[in-house]
């Protein structure tokens, strides 16, 4: 039986406007909480987009360097032609680094990579 005694209580007490606030700082501290936001938005925000963007296009090159890939040098050009056509080429890159091309030891004698120096100077003294 109280239980049907406090439910007119409670709607009233619901029914009750309330003081209500739009933010949950005070009113004097929102605008250099605003000026905070906006600073962070125009110059932190588009610095990080720029560092993300370039680590990402360059992770492939960093993939085959990092697993010695016989084809790094193309796949290194083929990340920074791909930050100039906006990213269209980076999972093509990103793929290439993570395969082995078939038939590369059994042509080449070797599937490390060696660099395009280091090859001139071997054909040049005739020593490998």
């Amino acid at each position: 039986m109280s239980k049907y005694i406090f439910t007119p209580v409670v709607m009233a007490f619901l029914l009750v406007p309330a003081l209500a606030n739009a933010s949950f700082l005070p009113p004097d501290l929102i605008d250099g909480f605003a000026n905070i936001i906006s600073w962070i938005v125009l110059i932190v925000l588009p610095v990080a987009f720029i560092a993300g963007f370039w680590y990402v296009h360059i992770l492939p090159d960093t993939i085959a360097k990092r697993r010695e890939h016989p084809q790094r040098d193309a796949i290194h050009a083929l990340c920074l032609l791909s930050l100039f056509v906006g990213g269209l080429l980076w999972p093509f890159a990103y793929l290439w680094a993570y395969t082995r091309p078939t038939m590369y030891k059994l042509a080449y004698g070797t599937d490390k990579y060696t660099s395009l120096d280091k090859e001139h100077e071997e054909e040049q003294t005739g020593v490998k």
